[in-house]
């Protein structure tokens, strides 16, 4: 069921991505490009527009909601790691210091010198 949606998830995904790339951005013709009389006649004259729309939302909810499902499917207590074969580090706490001994306090700045005045 999981490899299902995942496979559906990025269908989906590349579908909405081709349908949103081939509508027609405001005031472009998609058959000017191509140097046709008249824009969008593979769908008819209007048809295109609301073919493409409709294709979009679909895809849009489709995806969405298997959005919602794999990521439920991946909160659940039961869920395997994405990267099985590596273990949690366990918490360890770090040396003193490398020799083991601790380290000497800074050394005190030396008093200004008066270059002959008193």
């Amino acid at each position: 069921m999981y490899f299902f949606l995942m496979f559906l998830h990025v269908f989906v995904c590349i579908a909405l991505i081709l349908v949103v790339l081939l509508q027609a951005g405001k005031g472009a013709e998609i058959g000017a490009a191509f140097g046709s009389g008249s824009s969008q006649t593979v769908f008819g004259a209007r048809g295109a527009g609301s073919f493409l729309g409709k294709m979009t939302a679909a895809a849009a909810v489709i995806f969405m909601l298997t959005s919602l499902i794999l990521s439920y499917f991946a909160s659940q207590p039961g869920a395997g790691s994405v990267m099985p074969s590596v273990v949690a580090p366990s918490s360890q706490e770090a040396p003193a210091s490398p020799m083991g001994e601790t380290p000497a306090a800074p050394a005190q700045p030396a008093a200004p010198e008066q270059n002959g005045q008193q």
